[in-house]
């Protein structure tokens, strides 16, 4: 029989080394390597496969009218329509954001579609969910609560109850006795995940695994994990009362979808039209203000962009942003200095997402640049109009992606005009059909004429 070996592993990325590093090569952290022991199992020789090679053409699809419906739009909207048997999904976020109460009232919306719901809990006691029920107003339910961290007690109900969703709250919290190392370590967190993992393809349940992320905000344990499931949903706190969930892969649906909740002492209510968060109530004329149109996952959203440029005090001018990237306003800023001849260069820059959202889509290029001009000539921008375009380094206007469904929300919303790439503008005969005055744009400095 081998003998167990000492190794050392990475609690952020599951990086091994056989010395202890003050720092990971892999990911780069500080102090996160755990000594750790590692049992070798040998293969039992001639033992039959569990399983055979079959032919592609022999293997049925994937039925997506089989979805089931969690009784919550914006979650079923997050997940591509609904759940899918056999599917795995991760979510992950902060401590006391809301993940357990969303899942708790997804399970009491599946109990009433006749559906078994095992909810496992290695953090709280049945008193404590049973007091979080009662809040949501579900506390007479049938919803079975199992409170155990020994994955044999996991594994062996799971397999009598058969249950068609089970959640596990939470993925850290979950040991296999029979595998070395602390709970909530790497080996532990990625051979827990996999056993349950395994046992919801045989059994075609669906599987919802609560997760924790760390300071970075990436969701904690071995990367393996993220890799492993079908959906990853990330918990995100945009203020005090609204949380947004979005999904950052999906193999059932479109990736980087969305959904927004307001929290609220009953639990987490929808948020229907998402659009209103992000823009201001007062429309009045002021600086420094534009209104973009951002597609996320499959949904259009208008979002108000806030630049402010002021003189700067210091001797380097700072470059802040939140929810925008840092990078890009360094590029928009050069093109808007090449080919609007507007000097950046002894003005602090600021650029803000309201709402708290992040936006990563490059459709709103050109709103937030006609709110650096707008802030930095001190030249208001029209309160009715929507901005749509990539920025090129040329100073080119470059057509985006989903164009009238961004026109149709901004019809929708009630806005008068937009400026959109030439390359988008549609025809005559399709005009018709937006009450909107449609101005294309094919350079910057066409619609961003300098007044100084």
């Amino acid at each position: 029989m081998a003998k167990p070996k000492h190794v050392y592993i990475c609690q952020q990325c599951g990086y091994q080394s056989p010395k202890w590093l003050g720092r990971c090569p892999d990911c780069e952290g500080w102090n996160t390597f755990i000594e750790e022991e590692i049992s070798p199992q040998t293969p039992k020789a001639g033992s039959a496969p569990k399983t055979n090679p079959i032919p592609l053409s022999q293997i049925s699809d994937i039925n997506l009218e089989n979805r089931i419906s969690t009784g919550i739009d914006e979650l079923d909207r997050t997940l591509g329509g609904g759940l899918l048997p056999a599917s795995v999904i991760l979510l992950a976020g902060e401590p006391g954001i809301g993940k357990s109460t969303l899942l708790l009232q997804m399970a009491e919306h599946l109990l009433h579609k006749k559906q078994k719901v095992l909810y496992i809990s290695g953090e709280e006691s049945p008193q404590q969910i049973k007091n979080r029920a009662t809040r949501l107003k579900a506390a007479k339910s049938e919803l079975l609560i199992l409170t155990t961290t020994d994955l044999s007690d996991i594994l062996y109900h799971i397999t009598n109850l058969k249950p068609d969703v089970v959640i596990v709250d939470s993925i850290q919290a979950v040991y296999n006795p029979e595998f070395s190392g602390a709970p909530g370590n790497v080996g532990q967190v990625r051979e827990c995940a996999a056993r349950l993992f395994q046992l919801a393809k045989e059994q075609s349940f669906a599987l919802w695994l609560i997760g924790h992320v760390t300071k970075e905000g990436a969701v904690a344990g071995p990367k393996i994990l993220e890799h492993l499931v079908d959906v990853v949903i990330y918990f995100e706190e945009n203020t005090r009362q609204h949380r947004i969930i979005r999904a950052v892969k999906n193999r059932f649906g479109a990736a980087n979808e969305l959904g927004v909740f307001e929290m609220r002492h009953n639990g987490l209510h929808e948020v229907k039209n998402v659009s209103e968060l992000f823009l201001t109530p007062d429309q009045s004329l002021r600086s420094g203000s534009s209104i973009v149109c951002t597609y996320e996952g499959s949904r259009p959203l208008l979002v108000e962009v806030q630049a402010l440029v002021n003189r700067s005090n210091y001797g380097t001018p700072q470059r802040t942003v939140s929810g925008f990237d840092y990078r890009r306003l360094s590029l928009l800023l050069a093109i808007l200095e090449k080919y609007c001849h507007l000097n950046f260069g002894l003005f602090d820059v600021f650029v803000k997402v309201a709402g708290g959202l992040r936006i990563d889509d490059p459709g709103i290029d050109l709103g937030v640049a006609a709110a650096l001009y707008s802030s930095r000539l001190d030249q208001p921008t029209a309160p009715d109009t929507v901005y749509i375009g990539e920025l090129g380094l040329g100073g080119e206007v470059r057509p985006v992606s989903f164009i009238e469904k961004r026109l149709q929300e901004s019809m929708k919303m009630g806005f008068k005009q937009v400026y959109l790439p030439a390359g988008n503008l549609p025809d005559s005969q399709s005009r018709k059909k937006y009450k909107l005055l449609l101005s294309p744009v094919e350079k910057v400095n066409d619609l961003l004429l300098p007044r100084e």
